[in-house]
């Protein structure tokens, strides 16, 4: 008789726990319900350029003390627009991060507006052995020679955006240099015609940037005497058997002549 009863307290005490843990777990739910809210993020990574299909989105539960403008709850809302930069797995998708309605897909989707997309033929060395890859920044330079003058060396653009090398406009391993036979830069309509008039002067060449230095510089150039630097003017006498000097050397430069001593 103990030992029923010893039973019947057990199955009760059982049933009561299990109660409280559901009601206890449904309270639980209620509250992360309360203070959180639906936001649509990245299912995978996504390039920029890409167009976004239910593939590339999901809608999960999101803080409302950590809330995101410019999103949506419903994946329909972004669901055939363009991204237009790169978009990581489980990071919230934005207005901001999206082409304007109407894009599409492809290297048109990245350019800002008012900006153009103007493309360079460059070589491994013209294109920084590789290193110069989408979202990198860039000095332009272009050397030239003002008619029978010697050569001169002069950056003309700063800080200006790589769209795309060769054909693509996304590169997987930011890490590895790609060596291309063109470049796509985005510049401003003023800034395209002076790029378009300094490749038909010499030749151009980009310098790498950090992307985080936003100092402009305002160089006057190198010319053939910038690279061989001038030696100090100075004089070197000849000397007879007698002791008195005849001809005096002069030497400007790289250029050496003779005088008669006085």
């Amino acid at each position: 008789m103990i030992e029923r009863r010893t039973l019947g307290y057990l199955l009760i005490s059982s049933v009561f726990g299990i109660l409280a843990v559901t009601t206890a777990a449904q309270w639980i739910d209620e509250q992360a319900m309360q203070s959180t809210t639906r936001v649509v993020v990245a299912a995978q990574d996504i390039q920029p350029g890409e167009r976004l299909t239910n593939e590339h989105l999901k809608s999960v539960h999101w803080p409302l003390n950590a809330a995101v403008a410019g999103t949506s709850q419903d994946t329909e809302s972004f669901h055939g627009r363009i991204a237009n930069t790169t978009l990581l797995a489980g990071e919230p998708i934005t207005e901001k991060r999206l082409a304007p309605l109407g894009s599409r897909a492809g290297l048109n989707a990245l350019i800002n507006p008012g900006q153009r997309a103007l493309t360079v033929k460059v070589n491994e060395v013209v294109g920084v052995a590789g290193f110069a890859l989408p979202g990198n920044y860039v000095d332009i330079l272009v050397t030239f020679k003002k008619g029978q003058e010697n050569p001169v060396s002069k950056i003309v653009l700063e800080k200006i955006l790589v769209l795309a090398v060769a054909q693509d406009h996304a590169v997987k391993d930011e890490t590895k240099p790609k060596v291309v036979s063109a470049v796509t830069l985005e510049v401003s309509p003023e800034q395209a015609e002076k790029l378009d008039l300094a490749r038909s002067l010499g030749t151009l060449s980009m310098v790498l940037r950090n992307q985080a230095d936003q100092a402009m510089t305002n160089t006057r150039g190198a010319s053939i005497n910038d690279v061989i630097t001038p030696t100090s003017r100075r004089t070197k006498s000849s000397v007879t058997a007698s002791g008195a000097p005849t001809r005096i050397e002069i030497i400007r430069g790289v250029t050496i002549s003779t005088a008669p001593a006085i």
